[in-house]
């Protein structure tokens, strides 16, 4: 049974909206300078490029599936995709007329994307989290690779013959295709699965970092459906997965300000798995909240 629509007045909502743009310039504004004079940062510019939603769609803030805006203000947002003026009930139990999602050609559009994320969260939250991958998937992308095959241009922690080593020495369990696909040729015969994008409700599993990282992804894939806030909960948390994806990798970042999480060692192996339980339980909350998003979504309709 779909909840009635809760009803924000122009003091509240203005209020959520600032405070989310001044939250996400906290990684906007750096990125936004960094691109005015050219200076490419290797952590966190992927969470711009591998990701594909702008700086400015990340800024504006949505009140989500369910919330009607109040207030002259809010007609702006009748020019914005997916929102029309919604019908609720006013703090006097009177009918008032707002703005809010137009759910009607949100689901016109997105239902079949909708309950498609509905099914991988739900699968990747019933499952339990594996946490003895140790970062693998990063060398593998860098094992014996061939020409073209190197993504970064820095400097190796181990150098060439000592990373190929340390993914020699483990096992490689990757469970996530967007990190699969990045293999080195050599890397692929090395991992002990076969993720495809047709068996990632199979096998994607709360503990892998890249399918925490993607609950940023299908966040923004669900506006404006997603709350404003949820959507920033979930960018912070790539950022910090990110961050430990690339301190854990062969790659030499100290020039950046980056320690490395040595997991070729017992204690960095230590240090990564707890990070990685961390970062899994951080983000089953905010996979619960985005199957609630879809849930409101699919109900609605």
């Amino acid at each position: 049974m779909t909840a009635a629509p809760t009803a924000l007045a122009e003091v509240e909502w203005t209020a959520r909206e600032a405070a989310h743009q001044r939250r996400m310039d906290t990684w906007v504004a750096p990125h936004a300078e960094r691109r005015r004079t050219g200076v490419a940062h290797p952590v966190l510019d992927f969470l711009f490029t591998y990701y594909s939603e702008t700086p400015g769609r990340l800024r504006r803030w949505h009140p989500g599936v369910g919330a009607v805006l109040l207030g002259d203000a809010a007609r702006e947002r009748l020019t914005w995709p997916l929102y029309a003026e919604v019908d609720v009930r006013g703090a006097d139990g009177g009918v008032v007329r707002g703005v809010g999602l137009d759910v009607p050609a949100f689901l016109a559009k997105r239902r079949a994307a909708a309950g498609w994320v509905e099914g991988l969260l739900g699968a990747t939250a019933g499952r339990a989290g594996q946490f003895g991958c140790f970062g693998m998937h990063e060398w593998a992308m860098l094992y014996r690779p061939e020409d073209g095959e190197v993504r970064h241009a820095l400097p190796l922690r181990l150098g060439q013959a000592g990373t190929d080593a340390v993914v020699e020495a483990h096992k490689v369990q990757c469970s996530h295709i967007d990190a699969f696909r990045f293999f080195t040729r050599a890397g692929v015969p090395r991992n002990t699965l076969r993720p495809t994008r047709d068996t990632q409700q199979d096998l994607e599993q709360p503990g892998c970092l890249h399918a925490t990282m993607d609950l940023y992804k299908w966040a923004y894939k669900l506006s404006p459906a997603t709350p404003g806030e949820l959507l920033a909960d979930c960018f912070a948390l790539a950022a910090d997965v990110r961050e430990l994806d690339m301190r854990a990798s062969p790659y030499d970042l100290t020039a950046h300000g980056y320690a490395p999480v040595a997991v070729e060692t017992p204690e960095g192996k230590a240090a990564y798995v707890a990070a990685q339980r961390g970062f899994a339980a951080r983000g089953a909350v905010l996979r619960e909240r985005l199957l609630a998003v879809c849930r409101d979504l699919l109900d609605a309709g």
